[in-house]
């Protein structure tokens, strides 16, 4: 597996341009990727964010956090899991990454924030289907993809949507990839895509590998659930 090079193209961001039929142009599809934040950093830079502890109740109360001054975020990072300090690429402002219980073989998992133009909250639904198709393209070309949820939520006081694509192809294995997008301002949109990898089950598909690919799913979507805005 190589790592793709940093004229890899980026995903496409929420903002992206559609034809006259409402289809997504073109995008280039990006090399395959196992764990795919270590795999999409540039190693030039340093840190997008700053980090901090939250306190209070929920799953990560007392975790660390990635403050994304950037997008506008807060979100948690799971216990042995890591933040990203080098650069990003383009689509991206932060990101966190770990892996699974079944390490290298298992489920590994990935969030990732960024920022976009305004979205006006009738069509939010619309534009977070679109962006979380065309990520899961980027993420594992012409892989089979099926729609598992899109439905209406709220992060703080503001309008957002969430979509779930699972995506199959044996080059990928299975990812789960969430998105929700949030509408900040008529100005201003914010986003989170969580990625998780299931990479094969060793032991035919139950026990272990089964617990990691729950395991790596449930974090991903943890994680995006508990984001808060910050400004």
């Amino acid at each position: 597996m190589t790592t793709p090079s940093p004229t890899t193209p980026c995903p496409p961001s929420p903002g992206q341009p559609y034809d006259s039929a409402g289809r997504p142009l073109p995008v280039r599809p990006g090399k395959v990727v196992a764990v795919v934040v270590a795999f999409l950093l540039v190693l030039v830079g340093g840190a997008v964010a700053w980090w901090a502890m939250r306190d209070g109740d929920g799953p990560f109360a007392g975790r660390p956090r990635v403050n994304d001054g950037k997008a506008g975020l807060s979100y948690a990072i799971p216990e042995g899991w890591q933040r990203n300090e080098d650069k990003l690429l383009d689509a991206f402002t932060s990101a966190v990454t770990g892996e699974g219980p079944g390490g290298a073989g298992g489920s590994g998992g990935s969030v990732l924030a960024g920022r976009a133009g305004g979205i006006p909250q009738a069509r939010l639904k619309q534009q977070t289907e679109r962006a979380a198709y065309s990520n899961a393209e980027f993420f594992c070309p012409d892989g089979g993809k099926t729609l598992r949820r899109s439905e209406a939520t709220a992060v703080g006081d503001r309008p957002a949507h969430t979509v779930v694509v699972e995506v199959t192809r044996p080059a990928c294995g299975t990812l789960h990839l969430r998105m929700t997008i949030i509408s900040v301002d008529d100005d201003r949109s914010a986003f989170l895509i969580g990625l998780a990898q299931d990479k094969g089950d060793k032991d035919g598909g139950g026990g272990q590998g089964a617990a990691a690919r729950e395991e790596g799913r449930g974090l991903v979507d943890a994680v995006i659930a508990d984001a808060a805005l910050t400004r």
